[in-house]
């Protein structure tokens, strides 16, 4: 992979970026929020590493601003201390795909990039998916309700489609964890809280809610004309 570290911590990106190298990966790197959207902007990387505490710019105004590029889907994991939920729902509203708590052990961060580039690179079905009046176009990236083009981030895009091909058969939280991550959930939070964020944009605007949770079992997405189980 070629890796684009973004990190103000001088020592800290050169022990991340020399670690990369061992391992077979390629690391450029920035140690600002301008430097690192315009290169970024610029040049084509497999996945971000991106720190939120920058100088310049800050890492959510450089991840909204990548996602908002040419190169707007290419991977990004967040890299910060910040461990507050509200930090995490800002990361991932802003476009980020994955979040990683300092301080890290070296081999989690690869493996989390590992799957980052996997999923990136994998191409979902081409299909159109539709649930009541709920589009989504996996390969695209693309969700719209009622006709109105919705932004979501690239998980919950995968949250969706999962749940649409389903549709409306209840999908336990772990097979949501495995379709999503490849296995468990890397936080435990972490679904609930990109859960959270696509329905604020699904569901929340609009009179029928088409995602239901039920208690200790799982999640459906539920075309209200229509009979679930």
């Amino acid at each position: 992979m070629r890796i684009l570290i973004i990190e103000d911590d001088l020592d800290l990106a050169a022990t991340l970026g020399d670690y990369l190298e061992v391992v077979g990966h390629e690391a450029d790197y920035a140690y600002d929020g301008h430097a690192g959207l315009r290169i970024a902007s610029t040049s084509t990387f497999d996945v971000i590493v991106l720190d939120l505490g920058l100088p310049g710019l800050d890492g959510l105004e450089v991840c909204r601003r990548i996602r908002a590029g040419q190169n707007g889907a290419v991977p990004i994991l967040i890299l910060t201390a910040r461990d507050l939920l509200e930090d995490k729902l800002a990361g991932f509203a802003a476009g980020a795909d994955d979040y990683l708590l300092k301080p890290f052990q070296m081999e989690e961060l690869v493996v989390r990039l590992e799957a980052l580039q996997r999923r990136a690179s994998g191409a979902h079905a081409s299909d159109t998916l539709q649930v009541a009046d709920l589009v989504i176009q996996p390969s695209l990236g693309r969700i719209s309700r009622a006709g109105k083009e919705i932004e979501l981030h690239r998980i919950g895009v995968q949250l969706l489609t999962i749940l649409a091909r389903e549709s409306p058969r209840l999908v336990p939280r772990d097979a949501l964890e495995r379709g999503i991550w490849g296995g468990e959930s890397p936080d435990r939070d972490l679904l609930r809280s990109h859960l959270y964020l696509v329905r604020q944009v699904v569901d929340r605007p609009f009179d029928v809610p088409l995602i239901q949770t039920v208690r200790g079992r799982g999640l459906r997405l539920v075309d209200p004309g229509e009979r679930s189980e």
